[in-house]
């Protein structure tokens, strides 16, 4: 039976405030029968999205007032839930990869600028081919957007901590099929 941690970021919002720091930092202290019960003035799709690559289901409800219930219960296989979003990419894939052909440093760069660098750098790649960069957080946003596409991806933190290494392979463009 999964319990719910409450996280009300309600106050936040309306204060102009970005709550996904703390958000995530909820997600990450749940214990596998642990889920999170969020408050937001908004239903927060992109949210869904991204904790649904962690194994994370949701049940969205409108409570009135134009706030939203959210429940993200951990998905039936718990060590899924626990996962990076980068594990949800790469758990299958086990062959080996070239060296990286483009190396990026993206480490001092705001949002949503790496992730700008990124798509616009693999556009001009050939398939097959492999991009490297190092980021200063997890690339929340960019990994959909890589699998929509048609890219491979692994990625993770490094021993630092602080560094967020992602490492993608140029797949056929699935939006714009050349």
């Amino acid at each position: 039976m999964t319990t719910y941690i409450d996280l009300d970021v309600r106050p936040l919002l309306r204060d102009g405030g970005e709550p996904f720091e703390q958000i995530m930092a909820a997600v990450a202290a749940l214990q596998p029968d642990q889920g999170l019960r969020l408050f937001a003035t908004f239903k927060p799709t992109p949210l869904l999205n991204m904790l649904g690559s962690r194994g994370f289901t949701h049940e969205a409800t409108e409570i009135g007032g134009g706030d939203w219930e959210v429940l993200f219960s951990p998905a039936v296989t718990e060590s899924v839930a626990v996962a990076s979003v980068a594990d949800a990419n790469t758990d299958v894939d086990t062959e080996e990869w070239p060296e990286p052909s483009v190396k990026l440093d993206n480490r001092d760069l705001d949002p949503p600028e790496p992730m700008v660098r990124i798509l616009a750098a693999l556009e001009s790649m050939p398939t097959g081919e492999v991009l490297s960069a190092l980021l200063c957080r997890e690339p929340v946003f960019l990994l959909p957007e890589l699998s929509k596409r048609g890219h491979r991806w692994r990625g993770g933190f490094e021993a630092d901590g602080a560094t967020y290494s992602i490492m993608v392979r140029v797949g056929s463009n699935l939006e714009n099929p050349k």
